[in-house]
């Protein structure tokens, strides 16, 4: 982005309709991808801190703050999350809140406060869209999502960012009508076909669904003994891109999906002891902690991604407070411009 703008007299709000006349998938895809490597080396980023308040619901907080008051990123970032998972069933209401808080790192004045919720939407989706735009095959023309949550739209739209030339989305869920449901909402919004992109059901055999994708993305908080994705089913020089586990019993995909990968790579090192697939993999003798390269080394070209048209490649994504701070910063510089 440009230079950065002179701090407001009082702290600006951003809240989610705000966000979304600011933010779009394909900026910051871009945004990441010219950011990313220029900013890591300067972020301190502890491991987020996680506390129970109930039995079942957790306080998480995500540090990250510049170690560079005079850099292009000179400030302080917190993001807040509450993580209540019996709200849907309780209450009709999402499990997780969030709101995130920027601070000068030169002053330490409060910036501005923003909705937490959907700004970690849009950065989890453009993570795994520039996974994508850098792993997956340029002539990928069919993505199937599995899961219909609240996340599943933003991948979608952030892959059809990355990857232009899909045509198709197959959305598969364990409720079948909220894939129908996500599937027609889509296609009102994309157009429909008509040449431009067709949304449907992917009905009950995932198995089969699995198989048709040129890229798979997965956001579902899978915890069953049995992962969803069996890596037998992908198909030749597909890209398969995990978000929803984050807990070392949660697994999207099995261990053949490791081992028919030629490149797997991670948003940061966090998932590697925190993410069920590689963790177990890891355990199993799958994969070594050698072979998991990183989203920034990726984008920095100094670990090689697709080799060839029929290599499977994998992307997990377990969030990172450093992509907070890049997406936070770019829609509190675009507002304090306005």
């Amino acid at each position: 982005m440009a230079s950065t703008p002179a701090p407001a007299s009082s702290p600006i709000f951003i809240d989610a309709e705000s966000l979304r006349a600011t933010l779009s998938h394909s900026s910051l895809i871009q945004h990441f991808q010219t950011s990313l490597p220029a900013v890591a080396a300067t972020l301190h980023t502890p491991i987020r801190q996680s506390y129970a308040v109930s039995p079942t619901s957790n306080l998480l907080l995500m540090p990250s703050w510049s170690t560079s008051p005079s850099s292009s990123l000179p400030y302080i970032g917190v993001k807040l999350v509450t993580h209540f998972p019996q709200n849907s069933h309780l209450h009709s209401l999402p499990g997780i809140h969030a709101s995130y808080v920027l601070f000068s790192s030169a002053t330490g004045q409060t910036l501005a406060t923003m909705d937490g919720t959907l700004l970690t939407l849009y950065r989890t989706s453009c993570v795994s869209g520039l996974a994508s735009k850098l792993l997956a095959r340029a002539d990928s023309r069919v993505l199937v999502m599995v899961g219909a949550g609240a996340l599943a739209p933003h991948l979608i739209r952030a892959h059809l960012a990355a990857r232009p030339g899909l045509r198709e989305v197959i959305i598969w869920n364990r409720t079948q009508s909220k894939a129908a449901e996500l599937a027609e909402k889509l296609n009102y919004e994309l157009g429909g076909g008509g040449g431009g992109v067709s949304c449907r059901s992917g009905g009950e055999d995932l198995d089969e669904v699995i198989g048709l994708g040129d890229i798979v993305s997965c956001a579902t908080n899978n915890a069953d003994a049995a992962p969803l994705v069996k890596g037998g089913k992908l198909k030749r020089g597909a890209h398969l891109d995990l978000v929803g586990s984050f807990k070392e019993n949660m697994r999207e995909c099995d261990d053949a999906a490791l081992r028919r990968a030629g490149a797997v790579f991670a948003d940061n090192e966090a998932a590697l002891v925190e993410a069920g697939e590689l963790v177990g993999g890891f355990e199993r003798g799958v994969i070594g902690k050698g072979e998991v390269g990183l989203l920034v080394e990726l984008i920095k070209g100094e670990r090689a991604g697709r080799k060839d048209c029929d290599e499977i490649t994998v992307f997990k994504s377990v969030g990172s407070a450093v992509v907070d701070m890049l997406a936070a910063q770019f829609a509190y510089e675009a507002r304090a411009r306005k």
